[in-house]
């Protein structure tokens, strides 16, 4: 009977009946990552437990003060007793010891340190309090409606939960704004203390990253309350997917089940590629500007995630913003919309292909009066 049911299940396409494909999950859900496309979902809003997965936003938060110049990856942070004493997963640093900003990013990313943890966000915000308040504040900003931290490693605590459709959007965003993360989470071994006589071996605890082809994070967690949780991102050709289960009774149910998402996913999905990266889309006179064209060309392809056999028609709505001279090329001037049945399913920048300049004063006023006198002659 089993194997009948997973022989219809692939013959289908999504959605299919949750229990169909993650039976021991208590929830999850399956995104296509430019798009945010739900392929599959089970109680994706369910409100539960999420362990470490809550590094997640950690991440966030450290990816983006590397980026804004605030931090860098060669900065020493030096452990506090209090990070030395975080219990779990942990790379036992001790209280004093110094470690490079990486080398507790890999700590994080690989390994699941929650002390790494707690001694980058005390690096950061002063204290861990301080640095879930921003986690918190960032939740709020991404507009998650099922999320509420405690802490910043994810260990059991009254009030610290998660959604697994609001960890789709953290793990989403990790992986679009924050592509480096991807540098670590892809880590299968590697080590820290390199050359010192603690050299410590750090293991993924992510096993995708080595049984399933394509995979490169993102992010496990375990504990008593949240079971076994995954967040799992995997590329294969353009199409990629993030794949998120929660409440797994087993570490190995949890991949098998992440596995059956994923291998759901890219047998039912298609990336199909409307309109070609620097595709020309519309040409505007504009006045006062030499040249007197504006070429409005697409800033990257455009795409649509489609259910594998399925051809539809789609059209198109182009919004341009108001040109002001000077304007130079790959300046952003507007969007353009992909509209299924009216509800728009994905959209790309536009930018604009050519220089504009202004045309100097004096350069309008006799070519004003070359259009005047031609006029009279």
């Amino acid at each position: 009977m089993k194997k009948i049911l997973l022989f219809l299940l692939f013959l289908c396409p999504f959605p299919v009946f949750a229990e169909e494909l993650i039976p021991s999950a208590k929830s999850g859900i399956l995104i296509e990552v430019n798009s945010g496309k739900i392929i599959y979902e089970k109680e994706k809003d369910q409100r539960l437990s999420i362990a470490s997965m809550t590094k997640m936003m950690a991440q966030i938060i450290i990816m983006e003060e590397i980026e804004n110049g605030k931090i860098h990856w060669d900065d020493v942070v030096t452990a506090s007793k209090n990070a030395s004493d975080m219990g779990g997963s942990q790379i036992y640093l001790e209280a004093g010891e110094k470690m490079t900003v990486r080398d507790l990013m890999k700590g994080i990313s690989v390994a699941s340190g929650n002390d790494a943890t707690v001694a980058m966000a005390e690096y950061i915000s002063g204290t861990e309090e301080k640095f879930v308040e921003r986690m918190n504040q960032k939740a709020k900003e991404m507009g998650l409606l099922n999320t509420h931290f405690v802490n910043c490693t994810g260990l059991d605590e009254k009030n610290h939960f998660s959604s697994s459709y609001d960890l789709s959007l953290i793990a989403r965003e990790l992986v679009l704004s924050h592509p480096d993360i991807l540098h670590f989470s892809s880590i299968y071994e590697d080590y820290l203390r390199q050359n010192t006589n603690k050299k410590f071996w750090l293991v993924n605890t992510n096993k995708l990253i080595s049984q399933y082809e394509g995979t490169d994070g993102l992010k496990t967690g375990h504990t008593d309350d949240a079971g076994y949780c995954l967040a799992a991102t995997t590329k294969r050709g353009q199409l990629r997917l993030i794949a998120i289960v929660l409440g797994e009774s087993e570490s190995k149910i949890r991949n098998q089940e992440t596995m059956q998402l994923l291998d759901y996913g890219f047998l039912n999905t298609q990336l199909k590629q409307l309109k070609e990266k620097g595709e020309e889309i519309e040409r505007i006179t504009v006045s006062k500007a030499k040249p007197n064209t504006a070429i409005i060309v697409l800033n990257d392809s455009l795409n649509v995630v489609e259910e594998t056999g399925y051809e539809k028609n789609y059209s198109f709505d182009v919004k341009l913003n108001s040109i002001s001279l000077p304007m130079k090329a790959g300046t952003v001037v507007g969007k353009i919309h992909v509209l299924d049945d009216g509800k728009v399913i994905s959209s790309e920048k536009l930018v604009l292909k050519n220089d504009l300049m202004k045309i100097p004063f004096l350069d309008l006023y006799f070519q004003n009066i070359r259009n005047v006198f031609s006029g009279i002659f």
